[in-house]
């Protein structure tokens, strides 16, 4: 008897070791399923920097002011618009805002579910002093470079700018439907759209009055690093801030010189320099082909 429940005991311990090593290994697995972005050396990353303002202290160069000008043009940043630094041991991308320009990954995607991090730094600089910080993420980026007002791919954007995080901008002849609910501002005259999981659908393109969608609200923390993270299955996209899904986007497009639409679902990922400093870290991506089921409750 002694001897047969020592045995029982032994194939139990063996069970168990089996288990945990095989939820370590599957941790192992997804934690591997995530494909990191950011290196010190930005070796998955290309430069287009933009015109010089005329407050730049940049000798050599053609300055001009409002997007006006000569950009620096592709992986020529004297002036270091875009380096990464070492801040608490972790590798950190800083797009100083000094100069407009973006950074853009080397490679096209498509069906993925980017992360990152985000904090804003201290400065700002002309022409955007007076105004709010602002960076963002465009995604399924298209050549060639430059496309919008010299800076900037045709793309979609989810705006980062204080209080705004999550916002959407079509970009260089881009557009998509969001459900959205009509603001009137009958002091400004204005009229603005925000995204409402039970309003109509709204088409926004570059070029119309409506190019631009509001989130359904403000998750952004002050003051501190801030969890950005976009889904795109198909034509359809998801802006999450802090863990919480603030837009849904469908039937992406890209509208050719004919005004023809057709689908757009791929391409490169480009983050912006726009007149403020701001850090990213711990940039990576991963491939998949449904909403994970955290966001996915969330609209239920």
């Amino acid at each position: 008897m002694t001897f047969r429940y020592t045995s029982i005991l032994l194939i139990v311990g063996a069970m168990a070791i089996g288990l945990v090593f095989n939820s370590c290994s599957s941790k192992k697995v997804a934690d591997q399923s995530w494909e990191p972005l950011l290196d010190m050396s930005l070796s998955n990353w290309d430069k287009f920097i933009g015109v010089p303002h005329p407050t730049v202290g940049l000798e050599g160069y053609e300055k001009g002011g409002n997007l006006e000008g000569k950009p620096l043009g592709l992986n020529n940043d004297p002036q270091n618009v875009f380096s990464t630094i070492e801040m608490d041991g972790e590798t950190v991308l800083r797009a100083s805002g000094e100069i407009y320009g973006g950074i853009n990954t080397k490679k096209e995607y498509e069906n993925y579910h980017l992360s990152m991090k985000f904090k804003w730094g201290s400065k700002k600089y002309e022409p955007r002093l007076d105004e709010l910080r602002d960076s963002g993420i465009l995604y399924h980026c298209q050549e060639p470079q430059g496309a919008a007002w010299g800076i900037w791919m045709r793309s979609q954007e989810m705006q980062v700018q204080e209080g705004d995080c999550g916002d959407y901008y079509a970009i260089a002849g881009t557009g998509v439907d969001i459900k959205a609910i009509q603001v009137n501002d009958a002091e400004s005259e204005s009229v603005s759209f925000i995204y409402d999981p039970n309003g109509e659908y709204q088409r926004f393109k570059t070029g119309e009055k409506e190019w631009s969608c509001k989130k359904i609200a403000d998750h952004e923390k002050t003051g501190e690093w801030n969890m950005l993270e976009l889904v795109c299955i198909g034509d359809k996209s998801y802006h999450i801030v802090n863990g919480r899904v603030v837009m849904v986007l469908e039937r992406s497009v890209a509208y050719d010189e004919d005004d023809v639409a057709t689908p757009l679902s791929k391409g490169k990922i480009q983050l912006q320099s726009e007149g403020a400093e701001v850090y990213y870290k711990e940039i990576k991506i991963r491939s998949v082909n449904e909403l994970p089921e955290e966001f996915a409750s969330q609209l239920k």
